[in-house]
């Protein structure tokens, strides 16, 4: 089973729009570890790490948001496996 882990940075109304706990959401249904948080630019970041198909999964999902968002960009990059405890929403700048 290939693992994965991937660092993004999503751009659009993605703030006020419950964006966070969305993907909270769609990486605890999949197994995937990780985090997200708003960042002082209007974007949203997120790590998102385990079994490669599971974390496109989410990554799919973040390209299409929740209902009241917009998403414009979805930048990724793929980094070395990590080990997170679950998957958390930081508070921003954490």
């Amino acid at each position: 089973m290939a693992e994965l882990c991937i660092h993004l940075v999503v751009r659009g109304r993605v703030q006020g729009v419950s964006f966070r706990r969305f993907v909270e959401e769609q990486a605890i249904a999949s197994a995937v570890s990780g985090w997200v948080r708003n960042c002082g630019d209007g974007s949203v970041e997120a790590m998102l790490c385990g079994e490669a198909k599971a974390v496109h999964h989410v990554e799919t999902w973040l390209n299409r948001g929740p209902e009241l968002s917009r998403v414009d960009s979805v930048e990724a990059q793929e980094l070395p496996m990590k080990q997170y405890e679950g998957f958390t929403i930081r508070r921003d700048g954490e």
